[in-house]
């Protein structure tokens, strides 16, 4: 008996590893697609009649549009057994996530305040002072 119930205590972790992963990965691509890119793409169209000042504007959110795409491949390539499920998150999903984090966290610098769609890190780190 302890046996079985220690197989499902697993079961049940892996499950909730492998549901927590998803959502998050799902919530992640929904941002990107109606917050971040939409505001990318409206600071780009600033910059159409002055192209000297674009910066590295274009690549990265060119890397934003890719790394999103990329992290919607990998979670359409999710396999079915639990176990397998909760290492291809770890291995796979996990770092796509980690990486397009990375490039959105420079689009914080470059998009003007009101552009950026959601609390900037600074935004949050002082928003108990006011």
């Amino acid at each position: 008996r302890g046996a079985f119930d220690e197989r499902l205590v697993q079961a049940r972790m892996y499950e909730n590893y492998n549901t927590t992963l998803a959502i998050e990965a799902k919530t992640m691509i929904h941002m990107m697609e109606t917050g971040i890119l939409p505001a990318c793409a409206k600071d780009l169209q600033k910059y159409t009649n002055c192209k000297a000042l674009v910066g590295d504007r274009e690549q990265v959110y060119g890397s934003i549009k890719a790394g999103t795409q990329k992290l919607k491949e990998v979670l359409s390539k999710v396999p079915h057994s639990i176990q397998e499920e909760a290492t291809y998150y770890c291995d796979v999903v996990k770092p796509q996530m980690v990486a397009l984090r990375e490039v959105v966290d420079t689009t914080e610098g470059l998009l003007e305040s009101g552009l950026y769609p959601y609390p900037t890190y600074e935004t949050l780190l002082y928003s108990h002072h006011h």
